[in-house]
């Protein structure tokens, strides 16, 4: 009896093993979104002050916690990787004000129509809002605020890991549109103080 006990042991230990390293495969992991091969901003300030404002409420309808690469971790990382300051006074302040994503129920069809048909079940919504400004010791030079909006939805049938690429995407394209939106905004708004 012990002689076969110890092999099922052994085996339940290598099982356990082989599907928790099953969880690490690069497959299942998600690139950051960077934004390091763009070219920088370059600023007259002596400093530039990223902030995240927003604090998600980690709760229904808001899904933003469950992303794998979270909206405002995204925005974050566009000023860590976009913006120099590159003079010896002012600072600059990049502010996350929002950076949600709300998923709202969507009506699906019920019955013999139910059964035959796949209907979209959820929409998701991200908004990720930024807010600039330029500050000389406590007074306000400049100001301006670029925002994106996106939104998807999914079908009644999704799995989950297809339901994480879809939010991945959407922050992704979200990203995308804030990235244009920065850039023109930057340029127009605070001009005086762009390095060419």
């Amino acid at each position: 009896m012990r002689a076969l006990v110890r092999p099922f042991f052994a085996f339940a230990i290598l099982g356990g093993l082989l599907a928790a390293c099953s969880f690490d495969e690069p497959q299942n992991r998600f690139a950051d979104i960077t934004y390091g091969h763009l070219p920088e901003i370059g600023l007259d300030v002596g400093d530039v002050r990223i902030e995240q404002a927003y604090v998600t409420p980690g709760k229904a309808p808001n899904v933003e916690h469950r992303f794998p690469v979270k909206p405002n971790d995204a925005a974050v990382r566009w000023a860590q990787d976009r913006l120099e300051a590159e003079g010896d006074r002012l600072v600059f302040r990049y502010i996350v004000r929002e950076a949600s994503a709300v998923e709202t129920p969507l009506p699906t069809e019920s019955g013999v129509t139910g059964l035959l048909t796949t209907d979209q079940s959820e929409r998701y919504e991200a908004r990720i809002v930024v807010d600039m400004e330029i500050l000389d010791g406590r007074q306000v030079q400049a100001t301006a605020r670029a925002e994106a909006r996106r939104s998807i939805t999914v079908p009644e049938d999704i799995t989950l890991k297809e339901r994480e690429q879809i939010w991945y995407k959407l922050t992704e394209n979200a990203m995308n549109d804030l990235n244009t939106q920065l850039e023109d905004t930057i340029r127009s708004a605070f001009f005086p103080y762009i390095v060419l």
